[in-house]
């Protein structure tokens, strides 16, 4: 299992110092149905924006 995830999204929730994901399980699926060609066909479903106080 990875141990430190890479996330260059700012704006996000889970985003913690030196762009480590900080959720405790992270969900990647695939635009292209159950199978993806390279990363630009993936999206993080982890992903949570942070809402402006």
């Amino acid at each position: 299992m990875v141990h430190d995830v890479l996330c260059d999204v700012e704006n996000c929730v889970w985003n913690r110092k030196g762009r480590k994901c900080g959720a405790t399980e992270i969900f990647v699926s695939s635009r292209k149905g159950k199978k993806a060609s390279d990363h630009h066909e993936t999206d993080c479903q982890t992903f949570k924006p942070i809402q402006d106080a």
